[in-house]
């Protein structure tokens, strides 16, 4: 599956509970996840999307590893299932 079509998954699943995901740009910074899932219950989530079986370059990983440093939850989806499985398991902690 294409990345876009997971990431608007994404989108209309976290609206449809209530949630916002805003795409995610920093400049100067880049590799950074591409969205930003808060969820009611104040759960938020740091998203990076693929399309189905690619991984995030060495780049993202750096990134990611360094918002985890500030014990931040960072995800990688590249299915809707996994987008399913994530709000699942958000949504009852």
């Amino acid at each position: 599956m294409r990345e876009r079509d997971i990431e608007s998954y994404l989108r209309d699943r976290i609206k449809a509970i209530g949630g916002w995901a805003p795409k995610w740009t920093s400049p100067g910074n880049s590799g950074v996840p591409d969205r930003i899932v808060f969820l009611p219950g104040g759960h938020i989530v740091f998203v990076e999307l693929k399309a189905t079986g690619e991984k995030p370059r060495p780049l993202q990983l750096a990134q990611h590893k360094r918002i985890q440093s500030y014990r931040q939850d960072v995800r990688v989806i590249d299915s809707r299932e996994q987008v399913d499985t994530m709000l699942q398991e958000l949504i009852e902690s």
